[in-house]
């Protein structure tokens, strides 16, 4: 899990064509680059890409596999 302040790249995405298809609409496929702006307990995050500020929940945050930049 990535934490609080932290850049990384997506590099997997781990769930349904509805899952991915609905990160596709965000901007968030692989080869994104995000940082994580809150994590909370239960893997809940708050992220930015491009500007602009995503939620996850935690099921989806941990469907999502990263690599730090």
């Amino acid at each position: 899990m990535a934490g609080e302040g932290d850049k990384v790249r997506i590099v997997s995405l781990r769930g349904g064509k509805g899952f991915q298809d609905r990160l596709f609409g965000m901007g968030l496929n692989v080869g994104a680059e995000v940082e994580i702006i809150q994590n909370w307990r239960g893997g809940k995050m708050l992220v930015v890409h491009e500007g602009t500020r995503f939620f996850l929940g935690g099921g989806m945050a941990q469907k999502i596999h990263v690599i730090p930049v």
